[in-house]
C-alpha cells in the first residue's frame, strides 16, 4: 500500500504596506483624476515663465481694455490689458507656496503637541488639550483675517496666520494616535533599553501614526487656498498689488462680472480645479493607508 501524499502549498511572500498603499491607490479613479491635478498644477507653478506667454504684471498700456478670451489671449484680459492666462499660472506660484509653507508651520506646531499631550497624558494633556479647544472655539478664517488684520499685508504674514491657525486638528490626530501607540510592545521594549523619552516620541511612535496626519495635511491643503484666496479677496493678500493672485484677480473683477464674465472666471475655475484636486488626493490616501480596509 503506497504512502499517500499531501500537497503542499507555496505561500506568497508578504509585500510591504507601501506597495500594497501604492496599489490601493492607483486602483481608486478619484485619486489618479487628484494626482493629475495636483501635478498639472504644480507643472505649471515650477514652469511658469516657460507656459505663459505675457509678462504677468505689465499690461498693454495701448489697448488697456478688457478684451474677451480668443486665440491672442486664452482666457481674454483685464482692465490694464494684462493676460489672464498668464496670471492664472502664475497666481498657482503664490498660492501653492503660501498653502504648502502655511502647512510646514501646522505640521511642525500639531505634531510637537500633539505627540507632547498624548506622551505624557495627565495634567500636561490636559493643560495643552484645553489651549487647543479655545483656539478651536473660533474659525479659522476669522483668527486668520484678524491675525493678518494685525501683522499687516503681506505673504509672509498670510503664511504665518494661516499655519499658527491651522495646527490644532492635527494636534489633536497625533494625541490621539500616540494614546494608542505608546502602549505597544515595541515601545514598552526601546524604554527598557534606555531610549528616552523624546527618541521613543520622534523616532519610534512618529513613524507608526505619520499616516492619518499626511491625509489630513493632503485634504488641508485645499483649505489653506481657500483661505488665502479669501484674504486675497478681502485686501489682506500680498501688499505689492501687481503681485498675480487668484484671490486678488477676483477682488479685482467685481465691477466687471456683468460685462467681462471671464474676468472672475477663470481664476475662481483655478481655485475649484485645485481645492478638488487636493481633496481628491486626500480622500483616496486615507483609503489607501487606512489598515482596516487593507
Amino acid at each position: 500500500m503506497s504512502a499517500r501524499t499531501i500537497p503542499t502549498v507555496e505561500l506568497a511572500p508578504p509585500q510591504s504596506p507601501f506597495k500594497l498603499a501604492v496599489r490601493r491607490l492607483f486602483r481608486n479613479p478619484a485619486s489618479i483624476v487628484g494626482l493629475f491635478i495636483v501635478l498639472m498644477v504644480l507643472f505649471a507653478a515650477l514652469f511658469a515663465p516657460w507656459i505663459a506667454p505675457y509678462d504677468p504684471i505689465r499690461g498693454d498700456l495701448a489697448n488697456k481694455y478688457v478684451q474677451p478670451p480668443s486665440v491672442e489671449h486664452l482666457m481674454g484680459t483685464d482692465a490694464l490689458g494684462r493676460d489672464i492666462f498668464t496670471r492664472v499660472i502664475y497666481g498657482s506660484q503664490i498660492s501653492l507656496y503660501i498653502s504648502l509653507s502655511a502647512m510646514a508651520i501646522s505640521l511642525s506646531i500639531g505634531i510637537v503637541v500633539g505627540m507632547v499631550a498624548g506622551y505624557f497624558g495627565g495634567w500636561v494633556d490636559l493643560l495643552i488639550m484645553r489651549g487647543v479647544d479655545i483656539v478651536m472655539a473660533f474659525p479659522l478664517l476669522i483668527l486668520a483675517i484678524a491675525l493678518t488684520g494685525i501683522l499687516g499685508p503681506s505673504e509672509l504674514n498670510i503664511i504665518l496666520a494661516l499655519g499658527l491657525v491651522n495646527w490644532t486638528i492635527i494636534a489633536r490626530i497625533v494625541r490621539s494616535q500616540v494614546l494608542t501607540a505608546k502602549e505597544a510592545e515595541y515601545v514598552t521594549a526601546g524604554r527598557s533599553l534606555g531610549a528616552t523619552d523624546l527618541s521613543l516620541m520622534f523616532r519610534h511612535i512618529l513613524p507608526n501614526i505619520i499616516a492619518p496626519v499626511i491625509v489630513y495635511a493632503t485634504l488641508g491643503l485645499g483649505t489653506i487656498i481657500l483661505a488665502e484666496s479669501s484674504l486675497s479677496f478681502l485686501g489682506l493678500g500680498s501688499a505689492q498689488q501687481a503681485t498675480p493672485s487668484w484671490g486678488k484677480m477676483l477682488t479685482e473683477s467685481r465691477q466687471f462680472i456683468r460685462s467681462a464674465w471671464w474676468m472672475p472666471f477663470y481664476p475662481g475655475l483655478a481655485i475649484l480645479v485645485t481645492v478638488m484636486g487636493f481633496n481628491l488626493l486626500g480622500d483616496a490616501l486615507r483609503d489607501a493607508l487606512d489598515v482596516r480596509s487593507r
